[in-house]
């Protein structure tokens, strides 16, 4: 007790001397015009105001501060973006100025020091990981040879549906599954869920993944640092950490061995992890990678994919469920595409435009990252007139642009907006961005795609669909939960039943 009265005496101490040098030692005047913000306390800055969903405290701030808010996270200067008007200054009139990252603790001990391209400062060296990944392994061309992989997968997640028909099934486990799959088919040319290694490394991702979406206080307020150590959080970093290093150094140096056995040839560009090897090989004329560089971006891709597809397809289906006379419309439009065939062709999908405007409209409701991983200005600027120092952290949030007056009933699921309209999710259009724009988006936004809409066109050519035990869509629980992604706090649960559309009937 004794203890504790002495360290609040040293907080509350701290902050009384703060105030006075505030009030008495204030250098002159600043004369900056910087951006509305709300009041913030000693020490610790805007944080108070930031509870387990921060997408929501935000956006409540910036209706009453504006579109451009400035916060502090501790001492750290925090711009925030709300608007699709801010957004496109930030990231495409100023897109170099604001291309660089924060690098936060937890990212360097968990991400090999951000030495892959999601959390890598503005460098030469992000410049030619992101040129490798953009040109080399994540083309249109590398993803439409990949396509086979996302056909064979979505075919034995529709058997697996098919073989509970009728039965109440766990769907948003199975889209988990599923994205992990078909995230380490691409990536390591092998799927790890059957195994018990790769169940041990499924555990270990869902780990990963809720620390990377964890950041601690002790970020931003560097006094505060023992709390980690406290409460075991620092800890788990490391193991984690650990424990990650020597499954992906395991699969690696396996694949190394093996491209360079007798017959290498036969089984080399399998995946992206050959390719990578190939180029640091020096079997690439135009690129060149070094032996480290191999894990951070395998580790990237996997980070960057995994949950980005399932909290896609799983938000997607509840706002089917929620709204089902949408339901009826896509599974009409699908059937009446497709018929009884059981391949679904990149040609019948691009005649699904209703299907593309269901998938926008989820997207707009739902970004799976409601705030884009966070920019840093590289120098000084001024943006709509503010001031806003070299330094200052960016964060954009895709969610709050998704509810923003300048749309037509924005609160309402309504995918005919989308119908006679131009706006896509690829970066270019800042009213929808839930993948970021400019040089800092993500680069897997065809693999993403293609895999949402050759799932879902087959789920509702093959099945009808309604929920276990007569509940009712409108009554689904939609509150949230945080992590790297933002998912529903409860799995959602339905029961399928063959359409006459599907062949197994």
């Amino acid at each position: 007790m004794e203890g504790f009265q002495l360290i609040l005496t040293f907080i509350l101490s701290l902050i009384l001397l703060w105030s006075i040098k505030k009030k008495f030692m204030r250098p002159a005047a600043s004369k900056k015009n910087l951006p509305p913000s709300p009041p913030k306390l000693p020490l610790i800055g805007n944080l108070h105001q930031l509870s387990h969903l921060p997408h929501h405290d935000l956006l409540a701030l910036s209706r009453k501060y504006g579109s451009l808010m400035l916060m502090h996270f501790g001492s750290v200067p925090v711009l925030v973006v709300s608007s699709p008007a801010a957004a496109q200054e930030i990231m495409k009139n100023q897109d170099l100025v604001f291309a660089s990252r924060p690098t936060y603790r937890v990212y360097r001990k968990l991400l090999y020091d951000c030495r892959g391209i999601i959390m890598a400062p503005y460098d030469e060296h992000w410049r030619e990981m992101k040129s490798i990944l953009v040109l080399q392994l994540l083309s249109n061309t590398k993803v439409k040879n990949s396509r086979f992989i996302m056909e064979e997968e979505t075919t034995l997640f529709v058997q697996r549906i098919q073989e509970s028909a009728g039965k109440p099934v766990n769907i948003t486990d199975m889209f988990s599954a599923l994205s992990n799959d078909l995230i380490c088919r691409s990536a390591f040319g092998k799927k790890y869920s059957d195994s018990e290694k790769g169940k041990k490394f499924l555990v270990l991702m869902a780990e990963l993944m809720e620390l990377v979406g964890s950041i601690e206080f002790s970020e931003f307020v560097p006094w505060l640092s023992w709390i980690g150590r406290v409460n075991g959080f620092d800890k788990k970093v490391d193991k984690v950490a650990k424990e990650m290093d020597e499954f992906l150094e395991g699969v690696i140096e396996e694949r190394i061995q093996s491209l360079n056995g007798k017959d290498a040839k036969s089984k080399s560009g399998e995946n992206l992890l050959d390719l990578m090897i190939e180029i640091y090989n020096g079997n690439n004329s135009e690129h060149s990678i070094q032996r480290d560089d191999l894990k951070p971006l395998v580790l990237d891709l996997i980070v960057a994919g995994t949950d980005t597809i399932s909290t896609c397809l799983d938000w997607t289906m509840v706002e089917l469920f929620r709204n089902p006379t949408t339901m009826e419309k896509l599974q009409r439009e699908v059937r009446d595409i497709v018929k009884e065939k059981q391949e679904i062709t990149t040609d019948d999908l691009e005649k699904m435009h209703y299907m593309k405007a269901v998938i926008k409209e989820s997207l707009r409701h739902h970004p799976p990252v409601t705030l884009i991983a966070p920019r840093q200005a590289r120098k000084d600027t001024k943006v709509t007139g503010y001031d806003i120092s070299a330094g200052t952290v960016v964060m954009v949030s895709p969610w709050a642009i998704g509810k923003h007056p300048s749309w037509d009933e924005p609160e309402k699921f309504k995918p005919e907006r989308f119908l006679n309209s131009s706006i896509d999710y690829y970066g270019l259009n800042f009213e929808l961005i839930p993948f970021g724009s400019g040089r800092r988006k993500c680069p897997g936004i065809t693999f993403a795609e293609v895999t949402m809409e050759l799932l879902l066109a087959n789920l509702m050519q093959k099945f009808n669909w309604k929920l276990p035990d007569a509940i009712e869509g409108k009554d689904l629980n939609m509150k949230e939960c945080t992590g790297l992604t933002v998912h529903r706090v409860d799995p959602l649960h339905v029961v399928a039943t063959p359409s006459k559309y599907n062949s197994q009937h």
